[in-house]
Formats: C-alpha cells, sequence, structure tokens
C-alpha cells in the first residue's frame, strides 16, 4: 500500500523576518524526495516542523491525517537531525537491540565496524557515528524517514554504499533528503524540491534549480 505525507499552510517568521511562508511538499513511500536550498533558506526548520519538534502555523498530514507531533509515532515517521543525538555511552550492541536491527546485516554492508559491535558510539569517530545513525534511522521500521545532512563526515566509499543503501530501502518507505551535497541527493532522488524565498518550488527536471538561482548544473 502506498502512503503520502504532506506538509502546507506553514508560516514560520524569526524577528519578523517570514522565513517560511508558502510551502508545499509530498513525500510518498517508494520514493526518494530531494529538499535543496542554499543555507539559511530553512530547509532544517522545515523538517523540524514536520517532525513536530518546531511548533508553529502548519498543516502535516499522513494519508490525509493531520499529525501535528509526528516524533510521538515513529512507526509513522523517523527523522535524522544534523547534530548526534544517540547518548555517547551506548554501545552499538545495545542501539542495534533498541532499534530491532540485525548487526550482522550491517557488518556485511560495512566491515570496517566488524570489530566494534561492543564499542560505545562515543568512542567512534564522526563519520562512524554518523553511519551508525544514519542507518539505524533508514533501516527501522516506518513509513517516513527525514534526513537533514545524512553525508556530513562520510568518505566516498561510504556515501555511495548509503546512496545505494537509500536506494533499496526507499522499496519500504518514503524517504526526505536534504544535504548541502546536493549532487549526491539530486543523483538518487525521485522527486525534487528546491526552497527559496520562503517558498518550495517543485521541479520537473534539474535545468530549473540553475533558474532559481540555486546551482550551476
Amino acid at each position: 500500500m502506498k502512503h503520502k505525507l504532506e506538509a502546507d499552510s506553514i508560516q514560520l517568521e524569526f524577528d519578523n523576518r517570514k522565513i517560511l511562508s508558502d510551502i508545499y511538499l509530498k513525500c510518498e513511500t517508494g520514493k526518494i524526495t530531494a529538499l535543496i536550498g542554499r543555507n539559511g533558506e530553512g530547509k532544517s526548520c522545515l523538517m523540524q516542523i514536520i517532525y513536530g519538534s518546531n511548533q508553529c502555523e502548519k498543516s502535516v498530514r499522513i494519508d490525509n491525517v493531520s499529525q501535528l507531533e509526528a516524533f510521538k509515532k515513529p512507526d509513522l515517521l523517523k527523522y535524522l537531525p544534523q547534530f548526534n543525538f544517540i547518548p555517547k555511552q551506548l554501545s552499538l550492541k545495545r542501539i542495534f537491540k533498541d532499534f530491532e536491527l540485525d548487526y550482522s546485516s550491517f557488518e556485511k554492508r560495512f566491515p570496517e565496524f566488524a570489530s566494534k559491535y561492543k564499542s560505545s558510539i562515543g568512542s567512534l569517530s564522526g563519520g562512524e557515528k554518523r553511519l551508525i545513525e544514519l542507518y539505524v534511522i533508514v533501516k527501522s521500521k516506518s513509513q517516513f524517514a527525514m534526513l537533514d545532512e545524512p553525508f556530513t563526515h562520510l568518505n566516498p566509499i561510504q556515501i555511495e554504499k548509503v546512496k545505494e543503501l537509500l536506494k533499496e530501502e526507499k522499496e519500504n518507505k518514503g524517504l526526505l533528503i536534504t544535504d548541502h551535497l546536493f549532487n549526491h541527493v539530486t543523483g538518487i532522488a525521485d522527486s525534487f524540491y528546491v526552497l527559496a524565498n520562503g517558498k518550495t518550488h517543485l521541479i520537473n527536471n534539474l535545468e530549473e534549480i540553475e533558474a532559481l538561482g540555486y546551482a550551476r548544473i
């Protein structure tokens, strides 16, 4: 069964300056949706609003049912923030148990973690922490997952493996991704939104990204 996440009617202001004012975004299961835009345009704020951790005027719906605090329903929506969110003292064994995931499958994809099953996540490098948090969000059960800067601190080999993981996992959920390394995102996305001047623009082809002044393709 296909599922649909929609967000609109969002109004966000800081110091009397409108950050988000004309938003419509749709993410569907079976697809990767890219959200791109310059730094400071409000991409992270928009994800936090959809998640419910940033409260403002909004309409967020999953299958036409309003979800004002989606963070309370991890079976519907999970969110990878820019910052590390897993407590440093937890071991990888405990993390994978809590997320009900098989470590051996992870280790097979990323063999560099073969000897780190009992290590704490706090003892890992920045890239390794990011990879663990990204993996458990993407692989654990939910209808949708939002990923904010998922490729941060990853090396080129890990980025390519993650891109393959995301293309596989979209068969199980809808993925909404934003990253300043936009070429990695646009290379795997099925649909694209550019956030500019507080508005979302649905992009039909990559040339329109340049027309909106975001980047040269």
